[in-house]
Parts: structure tokens; sequence; C-alpha cells
């Protein structure tokens, strides 16, 4: 998982010349690279233990720099932060550093080439931590919000030259207030609300409780709540959220506005919509990345084990609740990778992740911890259900071989069952246990299932 997230990012810091020159693994993750590159969206690479970070040419762009003007050292980054605001981005980076969130995202300055600067919202995830759970990797996105600071004051300024300017900017531009008697109403709305919500800027205006049939079901307590809170406390509002469009389905969009608190105790907003979509989209891609083992397209071990983690205070919470795990390995694996190579021990591997998928319920769940090791979750289920579902793993592989050009490889697999327990003090615990029952199938002979 590690080298393919690697290999992703790798794509994004080349040069357009050179990504041609890249051999990637599939057509699909030509398609992931291409996305995150066109986007208009920089990508970063955080390297926590050495301070490294890693730019695509498109971050380095937003800024006026081409590929070999920037570093990559965290001390040169710190530089380009506005002065005034170092203080708070380093807190919340901080926190990510620390272990004490895993997603953040802050809104700043940052100096370009030409000594300007540009409001921007970074936003990032870790996606690696060492043994002991300290983060050591985080990777990220950086966008260009400085137009909806400039529109703020331009609001100010001149309501006329604001009409002009916003109804050209993507989204919609909007003053809105909440009445003191708790209804809300748009003063101000730009052209941009036809592409936002397919509605028009003098339907809004008519009519702002519109919004609450485009807003998606899911969302609508949110966002009420949300635009409460601003209003009470007077702190900007900032949310993501669906809309459900007529005839194309659900998108995203996020809102963003400050408050103001008129004479008559009534709350003014000017803020801005805009759609998220694509950048949803690379999200989604990222988090696949972070959770999913590249050659079978399972959880990767981290993945699972919070998935296990979850099963076990299931468990923990509900007396009587059964939940089993399983510990499989490939009988021979080394082998196989000696007589026929690493291409048809990736085969294998694939083929028995397939078997495996094939037999899941939805509520179960695998995962690939290692090399030929392969663990599953059984929710609500017993230790003979346990044996039964082995039983069919091994029976499936017995009659369907690896097929390699003339060649038929028929595997076997090993398998250790252990129940979780409630007494469990981790995850870890219920694995060891499942672990242990493996060994004992291993030493009696292979291609055997084994309870602890």
């Amino acid at each position: 998982m590690r080298e393919f997230a690697q290999l992703a990012v790798a794509v994004l810091l080349l040069k357009e010349s050179d990504r041609s020159q890249l051999e990637l693994p599939s057509e699909n993750e030509r398609r992931k690279a291409l996305a995150i590159a066109t986007s208009g969206t920089g990508v970063w690479d955080r390297n926590v233990l050495t301070g490294e970070v890693h730019y695509s040419s498109s971050w380095k762009a937003l800024l006026g720099y081409t590929n070999d003007e920037i570093g990559n050292d965290v001390s040169e980054a710190y530089t380009r932060i506005h002065p005034a605001d170092f203080a708070y981005v380093l807190a919340v980076y901080q926190e990510a550093i620390d272990g004490r969130t895993e997603v953040f995202e802050v809104e700043h300055r940052l100096r370009c080439r030409d000594g300007s600067y540009k409001w921007v919202c970074s936003r990032g995830k870790v996606v690696e931590c060492d043994g002991a759970g300290k983060p050591v990797r985080m990777v990220g996105t950086t966008t260009d919000v400085t137009t909806m600071y400039t529109l703020s004051e331009q609001i100010q300024l001149n309501a006329a030259l604001l009409t002009d300017l916003t109804n050209e900017v993507p989204g919609m531009v909007f003053q809105s207030r909440r009445h003191v008697h708790g209804k809300y109403s748009f003063s101000y709305v730009s052209a941009g609300a036809l592409d936002i919500y397919r509605l028009s800027p003098e339907q809004l205006m008519q009519d702002a409780d519109m919004l609450h049939l485009i807003i998606h079901p899911d969302d609508l307590a949110a966002y009420l709540s949300s635009l409460e809170a601003s209003a009470r406390d007077l702190k900007p509002w900032h949310l993501e959220y669906r809309v459900l469009l007529p005839g194309e389905g659900a998108a995203w969009r996020q809102g963003g506005a400050r408050p103001r608190q008129l004479a008559d105790g009534s709350v003014l907003w000017h803020g801005i919509i805009t759609d998220i979509t694509e950048r949803k989209l690379i999200e989604a891609e990222l988090q696949v990345l972070a959770s999913t083992d590249s050659l079978t397209q399972l959880s990767n071990r981290r993945h699972f084990m919070r998935h296990l983690e979850c099963e076990l205070m299931r468990v923990q919470r509900s007396a009587g609740y059964p939940a089993v795990i399983l510990m499989f390995d490939l009988d021979h694996f080394k082998a196989i990778n000696d007589r026929w190579g690493h291409s048809v021990g990736d085969l294998a591997l694939q083929h028995f992740s397939a078997t495996l998928r094939k037999q899941l319920r939805r509520t179960d769940a695998a995962g690939r911890m290692g090399g030929e090791e392969f663990a599953v979750v059984l929710s609500n289920a017993c230790v003979d259900e346990a044996k039964i579902f082995a039983q069919r793993i091994q029976d499936e592989l017995a009659i369907t071989p690896v097929v390699h050009g003339d060649e038929r490889l028929t595997l076997a697999v090993s398998v250790g069952i252990a129940c979780l327990d409630s007494t469990d003090i981790s995850a870890e615990a219920s694995l060891s246990r499942s672990d242990k029952a493996l060994y004992c199938a291993k030493r009696a002979g292979r291609n055997r299932i084994e309870c602890y």
C-alpha cells in the first residue's frame, strides 16, 4: 500500500513532459493521477520525520513558481507563511504531527514568487504512522481561495462593481440575513445560483426556503444548525454539504460566510457557495490510497485493524454478541515465488483475495496483513460458522487453480480461528489468538483449520 501511495504522489511531482515516461500499474491509476494533476488543486506530500515536503507542479504554479524554484525542506515552506498567520498554521499542523487528529484544514496566506500574498485553504490527512502510532507521513491539497476574501472587501466598497465581478466568479456569491423572528432571506444572490442550485437569483431572493428542497435530506439538519450556530456565536460559517439537483442527482457544495450583527438584532452574512464535487472525488481517491492494499484491493492492515477494533467494541457493549476472526496463510507461498517468479506469486495473491471476497457477507471484512497472510472478521458469527466459512475457501481453492499460460497452480491455505472476547484489551489480543491457531495449523501439516 505504501508503495502504491508513493507512486501516486510521484506522478503528481513530475513535470508535464515527464509524466508519460512513468509506467503506472494500470490505466485506472493513470486516470487517477491525471485527475489530480489537472484538477487545479495543488498536492503536497510531507515526511514528518525528515522534514521533506514534495509539491505537485500545480502547487508550485499556484504561487508563480516553476518546478525547480522551490526546495523540499519544511523550514523553507514556513518562510512563505504570512507572519500574522504563522502561529495559527503551525498549531493546526502540530495537532496532526502529535497524533491528535488525522484530518485537518486551515486557511491562511502564502507568499508568492512576486512577493504578493494569496489566501489558500490547505487540507491534509495522515496516511502513514510508525509502529507506535505516531504520524510519519501526511498528504494533502492546497486551493487558492483569494477570490472569496477579495470579494468580501468588494462588497463593502462598491455594490455595482461587485455584481459585475461576482457574476463571472464560479460559484454563488450572496448576502443573506437571519431576521430576529428566525426567518432567513437573501438580499443579494449572484448569477452563479443557476450553476450551484439550478435556481435563479430572483427565485432565491423571493423565497430562501426553496433551498430546503434542494439540499440533501440527510444534510439539511446540519445546514440549518450550522447557520444557527454562526448567528448565535457570530463566528464564520463554513459547511460542506450535498445537494440533489433535478435530473442530475447528488453533488457537493461548500459554503463560507462571515456574519455581522445589525442594530435590530438580525444577523447579516456575506459569503460564497462553490461546487466542490470534483475535489470530493479526489479526496475519495486519496482515501482509497490510504486504506486499500493496491495488489489485492482488500483493506490494508491499518484499515482492517480499525474495523476489528470497532467489532471488538460491539462485542464488549452487547452481551452474547458473537464475532470471530480468522487468519489465513497461503501454504508454500515462498516456493511459488521461487519456482514461477513474483508475477505468478502476485496472481496467486489476487486469486486468493478474490476467493475471499466472494464468500464475504456485507457485514464482514477482510484485509491483507502482510505478505501471504490475510485476516477476516465475521460479524455475528460463532466458531462453527467460521469453520464452515474456512472450509468453503479451501474447497473453492481446490477446484479453481491459478491459470498462468499452460500452467495450473492449485493453492492451499492454513487457517486459524479465534473468537473475539469481551475481556480483550485490544484488537491485537484477538488477532494474536487466531495467529496462534494458525501456527498450530501450519505445524500440523498445513491446509488445515485449527481453533484457539
